[in-house]
């Protein structure tokens, strides 16, 4: 059976649950290939699949008649849903949700879309995201639904052997805007700098062709008041495999992931932390409740809090109990719960229930 993914861009934690499913399927003699809408960086990471990046309407026509396709997964893009019915794709399309911010701009693209989805898609896919599902429920009550963890490969990406660092290494990983919620990351590094330990260093890994000149301006202006210059190193597209080497370093220096967002689906930068023994310090950005358990997996705290959360970053970092604990609990919950052949599984069972069959 031949499968296609469909997304705006090749960026991101869709294009990494899109490269881990694509190889989990193929074992199970599901072919699956991705279409990304444009690219703005140097190059893509290697899907180990075909993959296409073209938002032009033949090119999208030729890749569809040729990949006959029993099964088109669609992230986001409802317009993706009447636009592929005009080229000729008569087979079943689902829509996955992944995120969408705000609860609001969620709930106002849902609604928005019922006559699409009604009239073109066969069923919902998330990742078992809280605000996504009631959401869904609550408009779309009569409509198919399919809800399970994403999957993650931990002998793909897992710790890696790094040097020791004395000095803690803090990261944060997203896009400089309002949702990822940078300005608390800042605030909290300040703190922890200025009044615990002066010999922290910030790392932030970003996407810039995904930011807005402004908030970029107001990122700029924040880092020289709190005087992080001399702490804060930025990193811009760090190819996914190297990733992995980070975020051990990062565990390795007696630091943590650092997330800050105020709403999200299913942040897969948490589980490759975890994987890689990188302890999480989070807030409770609903998405993130199936990795991360408290005391247990990771650490909450609530947003808006920079008291609260330096409070529990310093008890992350300074009792090393309660941390390996944190580091080796994370590690076994992401391989037992995200695992890629309970991921396949979860997938066949959509596919079965949509009357597709499987050996086409």
């Amino acid at each position: 059976m031949n499968v296609l993914f469909v997304f705006y861009v090749p960026s991101g934690g869709v294009e990494t649950l899109n490269r881990q499913r694509c190889k989990a399927l193929k074992k199970y003699n599901i072919n699956a290939h991705c279409l990304y809408y444009e690219n703005r960086k140097k190059s893509i990471n290697d899907h180990g699949t075909q993959t296409f990046v073209t938002n032009e309407d033949h090119e999208i026509k030729k890749i569809l008649d040729e990949g006959d396709y029993s099964l088109i997964v669609i992230v986001s893009d409802f317009q993706a849903l009447p636009r592929f019915r005009s080229l000729g794709y008569q087979g079943k399309m689902i829509i996955e949700i992944q995120g969408y911010g705000p609860k609001s701009t969620a709930k106002s693209a849902l609604t928005d879309a019922i006559p699409l989805v009604t009239n073109y898609a066969s069923g919902f896919l998330n990742p078992k995201t809280p605000h996504i599902v009631q959401l869904l429920d609550e408009l779309y009550p009569s409509f198919p639904k399919f809800s399970f963890n994403n999957c993650f490969d931990t002998n793909q990406f897992s710790y890696k052997v790094v040097p020791t660092s004395h000095q803690p290494n803090v990261a944060w990983i997203g896009r400089i805007e309002d949702n990822k919620n940078w300005r608390e990351f800042l605030k909290i590094g300040s703190e922890l700098i200025h009044n615990h330990n002066s010999n922290i260093r910030l790392h932030m890994f970003e996407d810039p062709t995904l930011s807005e000149a402004k908030e970029r301006a107001q990122f700029e202006k924040l880092i020289k008041q709190l005087d992080l210059e001399k702490h804060l190193f930025l990193h811009a597209n760090v190819p996914n495999d190297q990733m992995a080497v980070y975020f051990s370093m990062i565990g390795e220096s007696g630091g943590f992931l650092c997330s800050t967002s105020k709403v999200e689906g299913a942040p897969y930068s948490l589980l490759e932390a975890m994987s890689c023994k990188c302890p999480v310090l989070t807030t409770d950005s609903d998405g993130v409740r199936s990795s991360i358990i408290h005391n247990k997996t990771g650490k909450y705290y609530t947003l808006g809090d920079v008291t609260e959360a330096v409070k529990e970053a310093k008890e992350l970092m300074t009792d090393s109990q309660l941390r390996e604990k944190i580091r080796k609990d994370a590690f076994e919950h992401v391989k037992v719960n995200f695992n890629p052949d309970l991921y396949c599984v979860n997938f066949i069972s959509m596919i079965q229930s949509l009357g597709l069959n499987l050996s086409k």
